[in-house]
């Protein structure tokens, strides 16, 4: 199995977790010209735009490290796009998740990290 099915079969398997969370998930793999969200979801009132993260260990350190400054960048530049252009309003809330897979660990990072300009 390639990086690429590797990484969308762990995209499947996060809209499956949310899913069992209660969590409505509207979008999988959305892209545009300037990048891509692994997940956008619905959690109550909040918009949540989730980056997806697989390891098979930690040596080279956990999932969620890999979520740097530059994707964290690209993450909110695509959201504030998709906000756009679907007429979501700036007033409704939103977050920023990471699911982070390693081994069979499953760590739901919910508010990873704050709006980057």
């Amino acid at each position: 199995m390639n990086k690429r099915q590797t990484g969308s079969e762990y995209e499947q398997k996060a809209a499956q977790y949310l899913q069992a969370k209660g969590v409505h998930v509207l979008e999988l793999n959305y892209r545009n010209r300037t990048g891509e969200i692994d997940l956008i979801a619905r959690d109550g009132d909040y918009l949540v735009f989730v980056e997806v993260k697989y390891r098979k260990d930690t040596r080279k350190g956990a999932p969620e490290e890999a979520v740097n400054y530059r994707k964290r960048q690209n993450i909110c530049h695509v959201a504030d796009y998709y906000r756009m252009t679907h007429g979501i309003s700036e007033f409704t809330p939103i977050r920023y998740d990471v699911i982070a897979f390693c081994s069979d660990e499953v760590i739901w990072h919910q508010n990873a990290f704050e709006h980057v300009w």
